[in-house]
């Protein structure tokens, strides 16, 4: 309870339109308990979450390429999104991205995820991997999920539902979030994935199974299509029916076999389905290290949803959900934060004729995908926004400054917008090439506007465009903010601090979690490197990678190869489309150059001198007369070259 100065306090600030400091906000907003919940350190509302409280705002996307054009639903494009997830689901549930607005949010039929549960020691690809290091545990861990699935829940179809892929060590601390943000009356089934694998003795029972926990928005709309189990060749009612009967004679009840076809036994919730045998063509040739096998999800696809329905996966992975939504007839949105994640599921979709079908897996699919896109989303190509038509790029840095569009004057001055309340202009840069905001066209404006406008102005502008270094520039009463695009951050215009998506320097944490507030502009790399041919074998020898970015806003420039990530190569490049055919992370090149000696030195020996280079080896496998290189930094900028080879002897 509020007591007499906190009142009067809490009115001054009211009437001076300051904002209420964060202790207050339970006192005015006093939550409700449920009967019971789970309650943890770093836990916020939903409310404020949809409010955007956390910091992350929705962000435009940004359409990077299409593919199979001509296999086009005039409604809907299928779509692949490299960004944080989160970012995507509140972009979804806002709903004004022109690339989605009105055709995703309240139409998704069924969300399923198999987001990052597991410890490093879990799971191993062939080559012995992880998949898994488990940056964000215990309540960070749940509260990460909880956010992504109350949004989740809002923008699901009234009929929809969702499936929540986890393991022993995180299930019973997510089925408390399920129940409290779908209701436990809408909980429909704990399904078990039971696989059989190579056990090991230990001084426990193996573990053999995953938990799918599988909720409705509202049960009882949900759609559900019953699959059977055909009847054994050895039961005696193969291919017929009981049927319960008067028998005439007793007048008792008795079963009898009918000719009618029986369509077997009921699907239970326990899926006996093996994982993918590592020598098996669907993992040799996807080779992502939590690959789950197409018969998972042909089966629960077909059981939640009908021909047509839209689904999303926005723990993307290796492409599974998009792969089976494919070929099911499903229309699909997918995204995970990972390069490797990104380009093994567009290598999935682009090779998906050449994959095994769903019905008979010994014979191949020998579909081309539906057209779909490849989007960024957190993550802009500069180049790409400016080349915009113009109500397209009002559009696009409206949405990343927060902007709300709405032309209106002032003493004749034209605005665009709002933000938090107060003008904004967006500058037309093709219209006045010429210009620019500098002191004099502040002034002007100022002069333009004499008393109408108080406070602060806000104008957005290509940084180039702006003659001030600073953030903001005061003439009288009247603050300028400039968001100038690439962004430089005004620190305090946001609550959080903006934090760039992160990709791993080794493969062993290509599932680690992070949240992205915020967004950037691409930043190409600087690569330095050339190519060896010899004897049919092809060497990669990179010489120098230097990102443009100051460490921790130092001014420190990264050394060479500390802000490399990771190498994507497409051996046999058609010109046309990057298929990604080997991965090398930054971390095991190093490691496989060094040989000898003391390990520090030769690497800082590496990162100071061009000519030792880390050297990349290709298989001639596959190897065709072009090839293409993308080099990712950790901040998920890429250098990309293509080389034409010649063969030396």
């Amino acid at each position: 309870m509020l007591n007499k100065r906190e009142r009067e306090y809490l009115i001054e600030l009211l009437e001076k339109g300051e904002k209420i400091p964060e202790e207050y906000k339970y006192e005015l907003f006093p939550t409700t308990h449920k009967e019971y919940e789970l309650n943890y350190s770093g836990k916020i509302r939903k409310e404020d979450l949809l409010a955007n409280e956390d910091g992350v705002f929705p962000v435009p996307l940004q359409k990077e390429k299409v593919f199979n054009k001509n296999n086009s639903d005039e409604n809907f494009d299928n779509m692949l999104v490299f960004g944080d997830n989160l970012q995507l689901l509140k972009t979804i549930y806002e709903d004004k991205d022109p690339i989605i607005k009105n055709k995703v949010k309240g139409k998704i039929k069924l969300i399923y995820i198999d987001p990052p549960f597991a410890s490093s020691e879990d799971f191993q690809n062939k080559d012995g991997a992880r998949a898994y290091n488990d940056k964000i545990k215990g309540a960070e861990f749940v509260e990460f999920l909880r956010r992504r699935l109350i949004i989740a829940r809002e923008i699901l179809a009234e009929d929809g539902a969702i499936l929540v892929h986890l393991d022993w060590k995180k299930a019973h601390y997510i089925k408390l979030v399920l129940d409290e943000v779908f209701g436990e009356n809408n909980f429909l089934n704990e399904i078990i994935w039971y696989y059989r694998r190579w056990n090991i003795a230990t001084n426990l029972f193996a573990r053999n199974h995953d938990t799918i926990l599988y909720y409705a928005k509202n049960k009882g709309q949900h759609t559900f299509n019953n699959l059977y189990i055909p009847k054994s060749d050895k039961s005696s009612g193969k291919g017929k029916s009981w049927l319960s009967v008067i028998d005439e004679e007793t007048g008792k009840r008795k079963s009898v076999l009918q000719d009618k076809q029986s369509k077997g036994v009921p699907m239970p919730d326990v899926f006996d389905i093996s994982m993918i045998n590592p020598m098996a063509k669907e993992r040799r040739e996807v080779n992502y290290p939590t690959q789950k096998p197409e018969a998972l999800l042909n089966r629960l696809i077909q059981a939640t949803t009908n021909k047509g329905d839209l689904i999303l996966d926005f723990f993307g992975g290796s492409g599974t959900t998009a792969i089976v939504s494919e070929k099911l007839e499903r229309k699909w949105i997918t995204c995970d934060i990972g390069k490797l994640s990104y380009f093994t599921m567009q290598k999935r979709l682009l090779k998906i004729s050449e994959s095994n079908s769903l019905d008979n897996p010994k014979k191949l699919y020998s579909k081309e995908a539906s057209k779909f896109i490849t989007a960024q989303l957190g993550v802009y190509d500069l180049k790409k926004a400016f080349e915009l038509e113009w109500a397209e790029y009002q559009q696009f840095v409206s949405s990343l400054f927060e902007v709300e569009i709405k032309g209106f004057e002032v003493s004749g001055y034209k605005f665009d917008g709002e933000k938090d309340d107060f003008p904004v202009k967006i500058f037309d840069f093709r219209k006045f090439k010429d210009a620019s905001v500098d002191e004099d066209y502040l002034i002007n404006l100022y002069e333009v506007l004499g008393n109408k406008v108080s406070g602060r102005i806000y104008i957005v502008a290509p940084a180039n465009y702006v003659s001030f270094i600073s953030d903001y520039y005061d003439v009288e009463d009247i603050r300028f903010y400039f968001l100038k695009v690439p962004y430089q951050v005004v620190k305090e215009l946001h609550k959080i601090p903006f934090q760039k998506l992160r990709q791993p320097r080794s493969k062993k944490n290509i599932n680690n979690l992070d949240d992205v507030v915020g967004f950037h502009f691409i930043r190409k790399p600087e690569v330095q490197s050339r190519i060896e041919t010899q004897n049919n074998s092809v060497s990669i020898v990179i010489e120098k990678f230097q990102s443009k970015y100051h460490k921790d806003d130092k001014g420190l420039v990264l050394e060479n190869f500390e802000s490399l990530s990771a190498v994507f190569i497409d051996k046999d490049y058609n010109g046309e489309s990057f298929v990604m055919d080997e991965a090398f992370y930054a971390d095991d090149l190093l490691d496989k150059n060094i040989v000898t000696g003391d390990e520090n030195a030769i690497r800082n020996e590496l990162k100071g001198k061009s000519s030792h280079g880390l050297r990349i080896e290709l298989s001639s496998k596959g190897m065709g007369n072009s090839i293409m290189i993308v080099y990712t930094d950790i901040y998920g900028n890429d250098f990309t070259e293509i080389h034409n080879l010649s063969w030396g002897e």
